[in-house]
């Protein structure tokens, strides 16, 4: 794996103290986008945020190829040992990449969750998901006007959500406090969404697994979370009613409760 811009070290931010969690972002944002959802967890836990390599303090750090696996592959140095990584959206397919590097090279994941993530975004044979053209008219789009392709997929994102309107507003006040991304990992990243299937290598995670979802998502269907079940039958699966695909930001608190209780559950079992 070749890092086309830099070898300095990536940037990590760390806050609150108890077992580790780790967070990672979607597509087109950075850490910024849980600026408001750390707070409900460093009482009870130490939480870590990395960038996406070729996103906020990270943009420097494009990889090549660009794709999950050598996303997980530069990203895995920085985990704490033991934590429980929480990926949602694209950060959910790294997120998951790196819970099948687990036990590989060092890296001992203690859980897995992936918000509003998938094993496969894009919609194909008997598989809901996003369309195809959709994807298509981002990556168009991307050519002429970032921050307006990244408005129109956050409106995507919170619609159906009673707080849409809040929900879009929150996110994109805390991300652009952070550096613009890389152009060519935005759209890279476009393309992971498109290509990246995992739906084979699932059932091989051995971590304990929490996929969270919102019932009203229009980018990861709750059509599509009985075959996600299928394939791996070992995750716990919890779909919120009333959230779309940022239920973190939406309902922080049901958030924040789910996750404490599904991590505290995994370090009870390493305790014990």
């Amino acid at each position: 794996m070749k890092d086309l811009h830099t070898n300095t070290p990536l940037v990590t931010r760390t806050q609150g103290t108890g077992n580790d969690l780790v967070f990672l972002h979607g597509w087109g944002m950075n850490s910024g986008a849980f600026t408001s959802f750390i707070p409900y967890l460093t009482n009870s836990f130490r939480v870590t945020t990395i960038d996406l390599p070729g996103f906020g303090e990270n943009a420097q750090h494009v990889p090549s190829p660009y794709n999950a696996e050598s996303l997980a592959q530069m990203i895995a140095p920085y985990i704490p040992p033991e934590s429980i990584v929480v990926g949602w959206s694209l950060g959910g397919l790294v997120a998951q990449r790196l819970a099948l590097l687990s036990g590989n090279k060092g890296l001992a994941l203690k859980g897995l969750v992936t918000i509003a993530s998938t094993p496969r975004f894009i919609a194909g044979h008997c598989w809901p998901g996003i369309a195809g053209d959709l994807l298509a008219m981002f990556e168009s789009q991307l050519e002429s006007n970032y921050n307006r392709t990244l408005e129109r997929f956050l409106a995507i994102q919170a619609m159906g959500s009673d707080t849409a309107r809040q929900d879009i507003k929150a996110i994109r006040g805390h991300i652009s406090e952070y550096p613009e991304p890389d152009q060519h990992a935005l759209k890279q990243g476009l393309r992971i969404l498109s290509t990246e299937d995992l739906r084979q290598d699932i059932g091989r995670i051995t971590v304990p697994t929490l996929r969270l979802y919102g019932r009203l998502d229009s980018l990861v269907p709750t059509s599509g979370i009985d075959r996600i079940c299928e394939l791996h039958p070992q995750a716990d699966t919890v779909v919120l009613p009333h959230a779309a695909h940022a239920p973190f930001i939406s309902h922080p608190q049901q958030s924040a409760d789910i996750l404490f209780s599904f991590a505290s559950s995994v370090y009870q079992q390493k305790a014990s």
